[in-house]
């Protein structure tokens, strides 16, 4: 259980291009987030920015009582379209510093709705202004970033423990996150800059989220280490459904194809290994074929004791309602393989 997510209480793009009386909109219920620089008609030039906070009491929650030991924290974003890019750009982010109201508006609004959080106001019908248009926040040591070329899938992945240790110490309000382009690509006037993710509220299995990480992982077994690649690899304890409140230890059965005879009373056939300690577990969308959680050397290492190699997923941090597919990766004899044995399950909500 070394992979943990939470999901945000509120998000909202706020766009600095304001309609002919000179109004900001509101669009808190967008489906997509935005993050643009462009020129306007009158060739001004224009920028939107993403506003997102995850609740206080989810963060620590998930830190009392999930996490152990140092951890690390990412908030992301997954990517919906991309046009118009630079070669080389980069996405910062920073804590607000003042409390904001979602509002219920939507960017293509007529007459815009004033419900909520717009450019130049934090709060409905325009009644508390930002100290600076385009959010109030703060720069230096809870800042992150992160840079973007022609070769990135444009996802946002930004690097925010500091932050959210931050959070859980008090000593820094959470208000939640200002995210926008660097401040020499914001305002274009001669090019434009276009990136757009799914938010909060996407009909889809992309949601933003904060993912905690950390290592969890035991490796004090007496069973022998499987070294042969000619082998048998599985999950032997799957299930066909699990709860999204469910918390699940996968047991992996790992035994020769062809053992070595002994003299043992026991079955050979029936010996149990455990895969060596640089092995790693993942879970792909079984449809969508995206990676949900992916391997990592830190963070998804396969654990072992006595009966076997193991490893623990909370079903809490995948959608309900989907079916999901379990990978493992690990070297036998020198050979670094993925071992996909079409190991399906589905989490179903309240375990209905």
């Amino acid at each position: 259980m070394a992979v943990y997510r939470i999901y945000p209480e509120k998000d909202a793009t706020i766009n600095s291009k304001p309609n002919s009386a000179g109004l900001y909109a509101n669009a808190g219920m967008d489906e997509i987030l935005n993050i643009t620089s462009f020129p306007d008609d009158d060739g001004i030039g224009r920028s939107s920015r993403i506003l997102i906070k995850f609740r206080d009491q989810d963060i620590d929650s998930t830190i009392n009582t999930k996490v152990s030991g140092a951890y690390s924290a990412s908030l992301h974003l997954q990517l919906a379209n991309a046009s118009q890019l630079p070669y080389t750009f980069k996405v910062v982010q920073h804590p607000i510093s003042q409390s904001w109201m979602q509002g219920t508006g939507k960017s293509n609004d007529s007459p815009i709705n004033r419900s909520g959080v717009n450019w130049g106001y934090t709060k409905a019908m325009d009644t508390t202004p930002w100290t600076s248009l385009g959010s109030d926040y703060i720069s230096g040591s809870y800042s992150s970033n992160q840079v973007h070329d022609h070769t990135s899938d444009f996802d946002i992945n930004l690097n925010v423990t500091a932050l959210i240790q931050g959070y859980y110490g008090d000593t820094i309000d959470n208000h939640g996150s200002v995210i926008k382009l660097e401040s020499s690509k914001e305002n274009e006037t001669t090019s434009s800059v276009k990136l757009a993710y799914f938010g909060v509220n996407t009909n889809t299995i992309f949601p933003p989220y904060l993912e905690f990480k950390w290592d969890d992982s035991s490796y004090t077994s007496s069973l022998s280490v499987l070294s042969t690649d000619i082998a048998t690899v599985n999950i032997k304890n799957l299930k066909e459904t699990y709860s999204e409140n469910e918390i699940a230890r996968m047991r992996i059965s790992a035994r020769p194809k062809y053992p070595t005879r002994t003299f043992s009373t026991g079955s050979i056939y029936l010996q149990e290994y455990k895969l060596p300690q640089a092995s790693y577990w993942a879970i792909k969308d079984e449809f969508s074929e995206e990676m949900i959680v992916d391997f990592d050397e830190q963070y998804t290492k396969l654990s072992a004791d006595n009966t076997s190699s193991y490893f623990d997923i909370d079903m809490d941090l995948l959608q309900p309602e989907r079916f999901y597919r379990l990978l493992i990766k690990t070297t036998l004899d020198g050979s670094t393989s993925i071992l996909d044995n079409r190991n399906v399950f589905k989490v179903v909500r309240n375990g209905k």
